[in-house]
């Protein structure tokens, strides 16, 4: 396997760092299939990690990309605070500049690039209800992370990240999975529901937008290791059902 660590020019000069990692012999010919992820919050430095249970995506000629975005821990403090709150924006932009900086280093194109993230993760990938989120059972104590309704700067950030009320009518959107644990108590199972229903209705691609729910399924932390792997097995399944069909 081969690893490195790319530094991506962001769009406001800030260099994003990105980890790749996949078989070292890799041809960069533009038509790989790249699973990128992220999280961007809480200050949380995501450090890459070997997982085995990858090897099967590496064989198939897959590479994984793991974006150390704005909001969370990679360059301490002054980097979780540039990804917060009203500034969440610079989030999403550092994802989508590192799915695009793969695209021009020849690792892939975008019909062979699927976003992926878990939790406050799917803000860059496709962010969540926000709007709503400090309403439920574990939305107060992430007000300070992301906002709140009751003030403008906090609607603002909430906006921000708000995936749903950016789903646009008879936009081509590409194939979606969307997943959830039926006693999540941090991103309740209705919020990922709602998207993927809002998506369903107005998509105009034809591809197909699916929900996922793990029936004895929590927030990710804790679940069996069968659990883990049905996931991943399924979620690889859709990925290289997505990419076959864009050849």
């Amino acid at each position: 396997m081969h690893a490195r660590i790319l530094h991506v020019p962001g769009r406001d000069g800030t260099r994003i760092p990105l980890t790749v990692i996949h078989r070292k012999d890799l041809e960069l010919d533009g038509d790989n299939p790249v699973l990128l992820t992220g999280y961007g919050s809480h200050g949380v430095t995501d450090l890459p990690q070997f997982r085995p249970e990858m090897l099967a995506w590496y064989e198939r000629g897959g590479v994984y990309a793991m974006a150390h975005l704005r909001g969370g821990g990679a360059y301490g403090r002054e980097w979780h605070e540039a990804g917060r709150g009203p500034r969440k924006e610079a989030t999403i932009t550092d994802f989508i500049d590192c799915a695009e900086h793969l695209i021009a280093l020849g690792y892939t194109r975008p019909g062979r690039l699927l976003g992926e993230g878990a939790s406050a993760g799917g803000i860059p990938t496709g962010a969540a209800n926000a709007a709503r989120t400090e309403f439920s059972e574990n939305g107060p104590i992430n007000v300070p992370e992301f906002g709140s309704v009751a003030t403008s700067d906090g609607l603002r950030g909430l906006l921000i990240a708000d995936a749903y009320l950016r789903v646009e009518d008879g936009v081509p959107y590409p194939a979606v999975l969307l997943t959830a644990g039926l006693r999540d108590a941090r991103v309740p199972p209705w919020q990922p529901a709602k998207l993927a229903a809002r998506l369903q209705a107005v998509t105009s691609s034809g591809l197909p937008v699916l929900l996922r729910v793990e029936e004895h399924g929590w927030h990710g932390a804790g679940s069996t290791r069968e659990q883990e792997h049905a996931l991943l097995a399924d979620v690889l399944a859709f990925l290289l059902h997505a990419f076959e069909g864009s050849r």
